[in-house]
């Protein structure tokens, strides 16, 4: 990391400053319930909005599709996960049971190929948290945490994203904190009701002066959470701080991040799949409920492999997703010669792990494959409390008789370190009676992918309330098979020793300059951007299967008792003195033009087209993009996918109402990798729809609400073309929310529908997940002046929703797996305001 030193050493402080914006974004900072607040106002806000514009500006004068999250709002929402928050957005689509990270985002019917944000980049006060959103199994969203410290949330779907921001072809979504300008803070706890859910949140933000300014916040939390996981799966916290200096035309603000927190990866569990492919049906096992229970136990409490530098280890699967972020940014904005110049430099240092247990295949103890014995073959416990004991009827084992041939998978992210530095400069010219604002910019990004994919195979039954076990194997002679519940000590599957054991040590360079100009003129405004990304690749891979390689079987001795057993036997090792080498460069333009008219003052029209890209990360290598010779592209494209949007609508905000409704058209390529299956996919996507996000008040009563539609197709697939001209996987025709609410001075009720129509469980549009919808409830009572007692219900109705379903049609023995939405799940929280 050297290099991102002598890059902070180098920058100079008295520029530095936010780049999101040529104003600072008000946010929502008092510290009194905004519930109380908002019944308290009958005007709507006229609050500026600064996420992917030149420069902050009315969203009503802006040609973008803009929304906000207040800070008051979210906390009414109930949501257990940043994805759950975000999909309160039109236009937003996120897959939200994976836990607290690791989510699937997109955004207008793009691709979904894998999991993390490709087209949507997440940032913290105008910064990406990494430079790339879907990292294989470390995405994004692991490494930031909602909290007190967030004044509000925006979000720009399309646009000018692309060129303001890195990465983003398809919008952005930026967490904004709060930095005192209001004196005061806040302290809660909130506690579960029938599960183990224990938080603290607190922030605090005052004067130091006339002119300088604190803010102090985060959380600490512990639990086994809303999944029944037999182990404290959630551990750990957050804090965050900002000190603000303002002057006559700006201000400089120093802040910083710490992060530290596990939380479970839920991935794939058993799931009862009968009647037809036409009309499917979905249950839970006996003893195993999709909504509850996950294949993570108080019984499986390592992973046994060799780790990256072939050496042998043992890595808790407590862990989870365990995020580590230190974080030190300075901001600044001040005036030069009647321009207005503005930075934001962050570095931060990323590190941590991704541990889950995820379902390769199922059987039924009644028939075992030949691999598990075959024929007179039995099974035992490997562990737990009947460890060594035999089944003697696996067709009734738990009452359900599943095995499942599991992959222990952990991702180990040695560094995500990255430092990110926005500088800008914008000026308001007075041409023909109208204001020409012109801004130019660079962006400038280090990277670092360090990670290491590790995996191995077992067997295990499927039991609910966290007490799943290990199971061994042998054959009808009484040969075992199995090694303590291990099947290999590596990916036992597919054929090919060592398959998918990586290690990826590569850097990204990113540099590009972008500019703008926008001319208003009475009620019309009319502009465009533009971007030129630069990108530098260096570094090196190692892994059995590049250049469709096989790995040597490595045995070891990992029970030290002097015999090399079956299982030991099939070891694989990392090919260390035989790195592959990274080394391309690649640049592309990225561009948006829109007009807005201002009809009147609640209401305006606007159209927009914008072309933009984004760069390819650890996606593309080990893939035939990338040569493993000397490390140069292909392709000369290959390096980067890129989007076009034509959008246009109208924005209309009354006195106590508002209505935006947006449509969109999207073609996009896509080069990435199959979740699931590792295949490399290459493809184009069309998707056209609307989106709508309205609001209505009267009085002490609220409702909020958006709806999506989207029709999306695979144009071409260069891999498969019989998936030509289907539905993509996972895209549903209608995502909806609505949030009504009653509020006074004493009591704020409502709640939070959530709901989407079905989808395709596969790219090959055989079987479809139902629709489902899920009503998060919520009571705030505020008993005397400052204090806040709330009880939230989260899934009220306990409703059953898969958001992944692995099968394309009903298999003929009913078994199938799935990743499901958490079931009910109640909180309670105090909260003190001072």
């Amino acid at each position: 990391m050297s290099k991102y030193f002598l890059l902070i050493a180098a920058a100079p402080l008295a520029l530095i400053a936010p780049a999101a914006a040529a104003t600072e974004a008000p946010v929502a900072t008092d510290s009194a319930p905004a519930a109380t607040e908002a019944a308290e106002s009958k005007e709507p806000e006229r609050e500026v909005f600064t996420t992917g514009v030149a420069k902050g500006r009315d969203p009503l004068d802006s040609a973008t599709s803009t929304s906000v999250l207040k800070a008051g709002e979210i906390e009414k929402l109930g949501a257990r996960s940043l994805a759950e928050v975000l999909r309160n957005i039109p236009g937003i689509r996120t897959e939200s049971s994976t836990g607290e990270g690791n989510s699937n985002y997109t955004i207008r019917g793009l691709p979904l190929a894998s999991g993390g944000s490709k087209y949507m980049q997440l940032e913290e006060d105008g910064l990406p948290v990494l430079e790339f959103g879907d990292i294989f199994n470390v995405a994004s969203d692991i490494f930031i945490r909602y909290d007190y410290n967030i004044g509000q949330i925006e979000a720009i779907r399309g646009g000018s994203a692309s060129t303001f921001v890195s990465n983003s072809p398809g919008g952005v979504i930026n967490l904004i904190s709060k930095t005192g300008e209001t004196e005061g803070g806040s302290i809660g706890f909130t506690t579960g009701l029938g599960y183990d859910s224990n938080r603290l949140d607190f922030a605090y933000g005052m004067k130091l002066s006339d002119t300088l300014r604190m803010h102090i916040g985060g959380f600490y939390r512990v639990g086994e959470g809303p999944r029944d996981v037999g182990f404290t799966a959630y551990k750990g916290g957050q804090l965050k701080f900002n000190v603000t200096k303002d002057f006559a035309g700006g201000y400089v603000r120093l802040h910083g991040k710490w992060l530290d927190d596990r939380s479970p990866q839920y991935v794939t569990v058993p799931v009862k799949i009968t009647g037809t492919t036409a009309d499917p049906e979905f249950s839970s096992f006996a003893n195993f409920d999709v909504r509850r229970d996950s294949m993570l136990s108080s019984n499986i409490t390592s992973l046994v492999t060799l780790d990256a530098s072939n050496s042998p280890a043992a890595y808790s699967t407590s862990e989870g997703m365990h995020a580590k972020v230190k974080a030190i940014g300075l901001e600044s904005q001040f005036d030069l010669a009647g321009w207005t110049i503005t930075e934001r430099f962050r570095y931060s240092a990323i590190s941590g792990s991704t541990l889950r247990n995820q379902i390769f295949s199922l059987f039924s103890g009644a028939s075992l494959p030949a691999a598990a014995g075959g024929a007179g073959g039995t099974l035992s416990y490997a562990n737990g409390p009947n460890a060594g004991q035999v089944i003697a009827n696996p067709a009734a084992l738990n009452g359900n008789g599943i095995v499942g041939n599991m992959l222990l998978i952990r991702i180990d992210a040695r560094s995500l370190d990255n430092i990110n530095n926005d500088l800008r400069a914008s000026r308001v010219w007075n041409v023909g009676g109208g204001k020409l604002t012109t801004t130019v910019g660079v962006y400038k990004s280090l990277q670092t992918i360090d990670t290491t994919w590790l995996y191995t195979n077992t067997y295990q039954d499927a039991l609910g309330g966290g007490q799943s076990s290990l199971l061994n194997a042998a054959n009808a002679a009484g040969t075992p098979l199995t090694q303590d519940g291990y099947v290999a000590f590596d990916l036992n599957v597919g054929g090919i020793p060592g398959q998918y054991r990586r290690t990826f040590d590569v850097d990204y360079n990113v540099t590009a300059p972008y500019g703008s100009v926008n001319f208003h003129v009475g009620p019309v405004a009319i502009g465009g951007s533009i971007r030129y990304d630069i990108g530098k690749v260096r570094g090196r891979l190692f892994g059995s299967d590049l250049g469709g390689g096989r790995a040597p079987r490595v045995p070891y001795d990992f029970n030290n008792d002097g015999v090399i057993s079956d299982a030991e036997a099939r070891t694989a090792a990392l090919p260390l003195s035989r790195p592959a080498p990274v080394n391309y460069d690649y640049d592309y333009v990225s561009y948006s033009t829109g007009v807005n008219w201002r009809v009147s003052e609640p209401l305006a029209v606007f159209v927009r087209y914008s072309k933009g890209a984004r760069a390819g990360a650890d996606k593309i290598l080990f893939t035939p993009s990338v040569s493993t010779v000397d490390g140069s592209l292909v392709e000369p494209d290959a390096a980067y996918d890129t989007v076009t949007q034509l959008e246009g609508g109208f924005k209309y905000r009354g006195a106590n109402a508002t209505l935006n409704v947006t449509g969109f058209l999207a073609d996009t390529t896509d080069r990435n990798i199959q979740g699931g299956t590792g295949l490399e996919i290459l493809r184009d996507y069309r998707a056209y729809g609307a989106e709508v996000e309205a609001s209505y008040r009267t009085g002490p009563f609220s409702v909020t609400g958006g709806l999506t539609y989207t029709s999306a197709e695979i144009r071409s697939d260069s891999r498969n073309a019989a998936i030509s001209g289907n539905t993509p996987r996972h895209q549903p025709d209608f995502i909806y929310t609505l949030t009504p609410q009653f509020d006074s001075k004493k009591v704020t009720v409502g709640f939070n529908l959530f709901g989407t129509t079905s989808s395709y469980a596969q790219d090959t549009n055989g079987l479809k997940m139902p629709g489902f919808a899920v009503v998060n409830a919520f009571l705030q009572f505020r008993p005397i002046e400052r204090v806040q007692l709330m009880l939230n219900a989260n899934n009220l109705f306990d409703t059953v929703g898969f958001y992944d379903i692995a099968q394309d049609a009903v298999p003929a023995n009913g078994v199938g797996w799935g990743r499901a939405i958490n079931g009910r799940t109640v909180s309670t929280s105090l909260r003190f305001d001072f």
